[in-house]
């Protein structure tokens, strides 16, 4: 969720000012992006999950307050509500076995994590939306007790006037109001972030929006909310809908929502800047003493602290980071369209199929981007969230004649981004015996048609057909789905069975 900020009130002044200092920022990026003063190339990529807790009875817990104390480790840390934890793994290189690294060290985190929250009857789940999560549990009352988030939802809430419209056709239909952005928690998602020079910026960007419904095709896991089944990955328009801050009428004009996944291609990261200021006025309009501008004349490297705040607070799905490391500055690709899960070996899959094909697409000779219409590439994001991997997505023919046709997913990915991404990994160095395990994962999903939304909705619908009640198959699915979890095997390989029943004792 970004920066901490101290919870304050605002003025009229306060926001003139800020808007002052975010041009004045923005003027200071565009000079060190002129002046070439960013990071060589490092190949290094990073890792976040967000995580719930939940009781053995699969129920959510309000407790990570508590489970932080008990964990005590700056690898993890608060979230939106009281259910959610984030753990951050330190940037790694790419090249070599990194993925099986990866996967041990999330193996270890997680372990501990599970056994600390274990001391006050909790434990992780790693899913994109708990599927016991009630509207009642989304409430402002249970959002972390961290400044940053009571001052974010006040002043969401404040834009917007009006409650919340939470309204999702899937399988099922959800329609319900939230007063505060609460609802917002239920979406627990990985983000993967990968370092890159600004010259190379614009094309792993436009790279990763093309690719980003192939991701949530193959990687899908949020098919339920508040007792509904939705979308196969209900996170994105639950996310839009509960942060948006535009009343009907402002959504009849067609002013653009927080939530966005953009509308056109690019051409240097400065653009993305440049529209988040041009577009969605300020959250958070806290000043910091520093003059970018100054510190810029004076040859140091200015923190840009306006403009990285206001940029936290604009929810593109791939998003430009600006950050600083031993006193240099660098960009960052920050890849948010997957929910977290279900296995770490799952989450290791995703995250070598995209580094694997975003290489790729970025270094084609004639880019992908060149060929899909921006507008094709945004309905197919919302066919893979719609339909998970049973999606049709439109994408550049082979051959002489060009143009674009639909595809299923799953053909898409085993005959065309597969091999890109085995090519893409082979050159940032990884070696065989992870691209082979990690990439079949993805290949295993694709020829079985199974996700873990399809082994969640199965799941459920079996317990179900056994005369469950609906509140008691979700919870049940979700003992079962954390039991599997934990065992780690990947979510194509687990039986759809009847759901463990309550435990008793």
């Amino acid at each position: 969720m970004g920066e901490k900020v101290v919870a304050g009130q605002f003025d009229l002044s306060d926001r003139q000012l800020y808007r002052d200092k975010l041009r004045s920022c923005l003027t200071g990026l565009e000079r060190l992006l002129d002046q070439k003063r960013f990071d060589r190339p490092k190949n290094l990529m990073g890792v976040e999950i967000e995580l719930n807790l939940a009781g053995g009875d699969g129920m959510p817990k309000m407790l990570n307050a508590q489970v932080l104390e008990r964990i005590a480790s700056r690898d993890f840390q608060t979230e939106l509500a009281m259910f959610n934890l984030e753990v951050n793994i330190a940037p790694h290189h790419l090249g070599g076995r990194v993925f099986d690294r990866l996967a041990e060290e999330l193996r270890t985190s997680l372990a501990y994590a599970d056994r600390k929250a274990g001391e006050v009857d909790a434990g992780i789940v790693m899913i994109g939306i708990l599927p016991t999560l009630d509207r009642d549990d989304l409430i402002s009352s249970n959002l972390s007790d961290v400044d940053r988030y009571a001052l974010l939802n006040e002043q969401i809430v404040a834009a917007r006037g009006e409650d919340f419209v939470l309204d999702i056709d899937g399988v099922e239909r959800l329609t319900c109001t939230s007063k505060s952005i609460a609802p917002e928690a239920a979406c627990t998602s990985v983000q993967l972030h990968l370092q890159v020079t600004p010259g190379r910026f614009a094309d792993v960007w436009n790279a990763a929006q093309a690719v980003a419904a192939a991701q949530i095709a193959v990687g899908a896991n949020s098919p339920f909310l508040f007792g509904r089944e939705l979308w196969r990955e209900s996170r994105p328009p639950l996310f839009l809908q509960s942060t948006d801050t535009r009343p009907p009428e402002l959504q009849a004009q067609g002013v653009r929502p927080r939530t966005w996944f953009g509308e056109r291609w690019i051409s240097s990261a400065y653009d993305l800047f440049e529209e988040n200021l041009r577009y969605f006025p300020a959250l958070l309009p806290i000043c910091d003493e520093e003059d970018p501008l100054e510190v810029l004349d004076a040859g140091g490297v200015p923190k840009l602290a306006e403009l990285v705040l206001h940029n936290g607070t604009v929810y593109r799905w791939n998003r430009p980071v600006y950050g600083i490391a031993d006193g240099v500055p660098h960009l960052r690709v920050e890849n948010r369209v997957l929910p977290a899960g279900p296995t770490i070996t799952d989450v290791i899959a995703n995250a070598a199929f995209y580094y694997g094909v975003v290489r790729a697409l970025a270094e084609e000779s004639r880019p992908v981007w060149t060929r899909l219409p921006f507008e094709a590439a945004e309905a197919n994001f919302d066919a893979a969230c719609k339909h998970g991997i049973e999606a049709r997505l439109e994408w550049p023919r082979r051959g002489r004649y060009g143009g674009t046709a639909q595809i299923d997913a799953v053909t898409l990915v085993r005959d065309e981004l597969l091999p890109l991404a085995e090519a893409g990994l082979a050159a940032w160095g990884i070696e065989r015996a992870d691209r082979d395990l990690y990439l079949g994962v993805i290949d295993e999903r694709c020829r079985r048609r199974a996700n873990g939304a399809t082994w969640q909705a199965a799941t459920f619908h079996r317990a179900l057909e056994a005369g469950l009640p609906r509140d008691a198959a979700l919870a049940a699915t979700t003992r079962t789905y954390r039991r599997l979890m934990h065992l780690g095997d990947p979510v194509h390989t687990w039986p759809v069975a009847m759901p463990e029943p309550v435990p008793t004792g």
